[in-house]
């Protein structure tokens, strides 16, 4: 009966260290006024698409009008990023989105949005896709690129 109790403890332990692991490497570093609805750009891209540039963080860029960067994990892709940032005004209306899975998992969200703090970007957001781009934007039948 000891012996139980010292490995239920241990177990205990080891799940609150994994707990606090995953919450401290995937700090949220966005606000909830800088996620952008789906709706809310599928709207602008059939009214005013050139109101906003959207870019593709991730590796997918299925919605219309993406410039497409690729996973800014790597390091060539965060380069990409970073250059095609420098080509846009600071005050420019900029939506990123990646889509590969859920935001405590994704590996491009948090860069890129390191990235447009440390350039001083003041009108960006985060496509709000907490699942993925699946089930967040095409299952619910917003724009998508034909191919």
């Amino acid at each position: 009966m000891k012996r139980y109790t010292i490995i239920k403890k241990i177990l205990l332990l080891c799940i609150i260290i994994y707990a606090a692991n995953v919450h401290a490497q995937n700090p949220i570093n966005w606000t909830d006024k800088q996620l952008m609805q789906p709706a809310t750009l599928a709207d602008i891209i059939k009214n005013n698409p050139k109101d906003v540039t959207i870019i593709s963080i991730g590796p997918f860029s299925t919605i219309p009008g993406t410039i497409n960067i690729g996973m800014v994990s790597e390091e060539d892709k965060m380069d990409k990023f970073k250059a095609e940032l420098s080509s846009l005004q600071k005050d420019k209306k900029i939506v990123i989105y990646c889509g590969c899975c859920p935001y405590e998992r994704c590996p491009n969200v948090r860069p890129a949005i390191n990235l447009l703090q440390q350039m001083k970007f003041n009108n960006y957001y985060l496509l709000d896709l907490p699942n993925n781009l699946r089930i967040n934007w095409m299952d619910k039948g917003y724009p998508t690129i034909k191919l």
